[in-house]
């Protein structure tokens, strides 16, 4: 009996598959009560804390223009389907699937964490990618305010930054960033994979809006923060009939920075995706995947540095010169460059040393 597929309002997953870690697979049986047309239970958020011991994630990637990344959370609740960080949450002993969206970890020490790893004498600035892995403004920012406090730490040292988010809330600091931008340590990216909000509330349930993320780019750019607009990720025959209109739409709202990733799906993702196109688009399932496939060598995800953000072939070839050819029309840069690291100062109340056990005792 195939197992009757967990709708919840919200949540893009239909299921908890395990991980590729779980040596045990679970499945749902009738138990002869009609147990399997039961409405699901309820499923709430639940957030844990992360104990981690540092908070700068430093990496080696030519696919990539940054070095380093800092992430407040991990999970996250905007449960974006697509979401290439959902197989990380297998390290974790949970499902990239429901529990992805729905377990959360936060980092409740990140602020000394933090401090302490900009003051290292060995510390060489450099711009850090905030909350490249998981949303830094997914909705349970509202309470933890983790994200605004990196980045007040990162204000106080002049060290730059720049983030791509899904989230409105993003403009509840442009009192901070605003400043920031003005000394070119700040750079802020909407990423916009559609432009039809039944297709959005569907595959990035508890993110912003279209529309509003526009929005959004309009009052960041007013406010003189450099903005830019990720399509990303592009779905072939989805979402990508809406590349040109998104770059258009995001120009004239201010942003002049670009750049698009074609769909990943790592790991357990492929199994999580083609159950979401099974459940909400059937008959274009086959179609999707297909040029997936043809995109990455026959397979559904390639992870060589210079073809999993984009893909090889004809269709992704397509893809890339209709990106180009966008840009070039409407005047966008697709490079991450204007970041100032001379103005990094470590403030000294961060380098004090507490006085040693031995000399406490005189």
């Amino acid at each position: 009996m195939n197992e009757k597929p967990l709708i919840y309002k919200g949540r893009a997953a239909s299921s908890n598959q395990v991980s590729r870690f779980d040596p045990h697979t679970r499945e749902s049986l009738d138990d002869g009560w009609g147990s399997l047309d039961e409405e699901p239970p309820p499923l709430r958020t639940e957030v844990m804390l992360d104990a981690a011991k540092s908070v700068i994630n430093y990496i080696q990637s030519p696919d990539l223009p940054f070095d380093r990344t800092l992430n407040p959370y991990r999970g996250c609740e905007h449960g974006c389907i697509y979401c290439y960080a959902r197989p990380t949450h297998a390290f974790l002993g949970m499902s990239p699937g429901l529990d992805f969206e729905s377990k959360l970890l936060m980092k409740p020490d990140v602020v000394d964490l933090l401090k302490k790893e900009l003051a290292h004498p060995k510390y060489k600035c450099a711009p850090i990618a905030l909350a490249m892995n998981t949303d830094g403004y997914q909705p349970i920012e509202r309470e933890y305010q983790l994200t605004r406090q990196v980045i007040k730490v990162l204000s106080e040292a002049n060290h730059p930054f720049s983030m791509v988010t899904k989230s409105s809330l993003v403009e509840r600091d442009i009192d901070l960033i605003a400043p920031m931008a003005a000394k070119g340590l700040a750079t802020i990216y909407l990423s916009i994979t559609t432009l039809d909000r039944q297709i959005a509330r569907r595959l990035e349930p508890r993110a912003a809006a279209p529309e509003r993320r526009f929005e959004t780019l309009r009052k960041l750019s007013e406010a003189g923060i450099p903005t830019g607009v990720m399509v990303a990720p592009v779905i072939p025959a989805l979402t990508d009939s809406h590349m040109e209109q998104i770059l258009e739409k995001a120009y004239q709202a201010g942003a002049r920075k670009a750049g698009y990733v074609f769909l990943r799906l790592p790991h357990e993702l492929t199994n999580l995706f083609e159950e979401w196109l099974q459940q909400y688009f059937p008959l274009k399932a086959q179609h999707v995947m297909s040029l997936v496939k043809q995109s990455r060598g026959g397979k559904s995800y390639q992870s060589d540095f210079g073809k999993r953000m984009r893909g090889k072939g004809i269709f992704a070839d397509l893809l890339a010169n209709r990106f180009k050819l966008s840009c070039q029309k409407l005047g966008m840069s697709g490079e991450r460059t204007g970041f100032r690291t001379d103005l990094f100062k470590v403030p000294e109340s961060w380098r004090h040393k507490p006085t040693s056990a031995q000399l406490v005792l005189f």
